[in-house]
């Protein structure tokens, strides 16, 4: 019974480790890194303008300036994370609504 509880055990695990490895990296710079790649696709697609795209761009520039302002003890508090992710959350938001404005760069 024990062997049959461990190996049960032990597939558990594994299938849960595999999900986990599967879902990425989870961390700010991975997010701000897929924000990125997101407007990039934008510019690249004609669905954000120029304007937006600067715009876009600003507003990931400071969520950036404010991870290196939190990181200057070496590390972020989880607050400090929690405050980054909101940042990105609402900078995400913003990207999907200037891609899908109607307003498109004329080739």
């Amino acid at each position: 019974m024990k062997i049959v509880l461990s190996i049960l055990l032990a597939a558990t695990f594994a299938i849960g480790a595999g999900a986990v490895s599967l879902a990425g990296p989870r961390g700010v710079n991975s997010l701000e890194h897929r924000e990125q790649q997101r407007i990039n696709q934008g510019i690249r697609s004609g669905e954000l303008t120029r304007r937006e795209a600067r715009q876009l761009e600003g507003g990931l520039a400071r969520i950036r300036i404010d991870e290196r302002f939190a990181r200057l003890d070496g590390h972020l508090t989880p607050a400090e994370r929690a405050r980054l992710e909101r940042e990105l959350t609402h900078e995400s938001r913003s990207i999907y609504r200037q891609k899908h404005d109607r307003q498109d760069r004329n080739p």
